[in-house]
C-alpha cells in the first residue's frame, strides 16, 4: 500500500507543478507584446501564487522517495530519476532573484525588456522541464512493479 501511494503522489504532486508552469508557457507569446505599463500590472496577477512551493516541495520528496523504491528496477529508476532531476533543474532556473530585484514586480527593473525576457524564458523552460518530469515520473510508475 505504501508503494502505491508514494507512486500516486509522485504523479500528482507534479502534475500540480505543472499548472503554473504551464500558465507561464502559455501566457509567453501574449505577455512579451505589452507595454511596460500593462506588464507590470499583468504580474500582479501571480500573488499568492507561493502556495504552490507546496507542490514543488512535495513534488521532490515523492519522486525521491519513488526513484528510491525503484532503484533495483533499471528502466523505472532511470526514469524516476530524469523526472527528480528535471524538478531538481527547475529549482536550478527558479526566477526567485528577479522576485526580489522587483519586489515582486511592483517595481519595474531598470532594464525591463532584458528582465521581462530573463523572466519569461526562464518559466518556459522551467514549464517544458515540468513536462518531462511528469511523462518520466508517470512511465517510471508504469513501468515499475511493486516490491513484495
Amino acid at each position: 500500500m505504501a508503494f502505491e501511494s508514494v507512486r500516486l503522489l509522485a504523479v500528482i504532486s507534479v502534475a500540480l507543478c505543472l499548472i503554473p508552469a504551464g500558465a507561464h508557457f502559455f501566457e509567453l507569446a501574449n505577455k512579451m507584446s505589452l507595454s511596460t505599463a500593462d506588464y507590470m500590472t499583468t504580474q500582479k496577477i501571480y500573488a499568492g501564487w507561493s502556495f504552490f512551493g507546496v507542490a514543488i516541495i512535495a513534488a521532490i520528496i515523492f519522486t525521491l522517495m519513488h526513484t528510491l523504491m525503484v532503484r533495483a528496477q533499471r528502466a523505472a529508476f532511470f526514469l524516476s530519476l530524469t523526472a527528480l532531476l528535471c524538478l531538481g533543474a527547475t529549482q536550478g532556473i527558479f526566477t526567485y532573484p528577479m522576485n526580489v530585484a522587483t519586489n515582486n514586480w511592483t517595481i519595474s527593473p531598470q532594464d525591463f525588456e532584458a528582465a521581462r525576457q530573463q523572466w519569461e524564458y526562464s518559466h518556459a523552460v522551467n514549464a517544458v522541464l515540468t513536462f518531462v518530469a511528469l511523462v518520466t515520473i508517470t512511465l517510471s510508475t508504469l513501468t515499475s512493479k511493486r516490491e513484495n
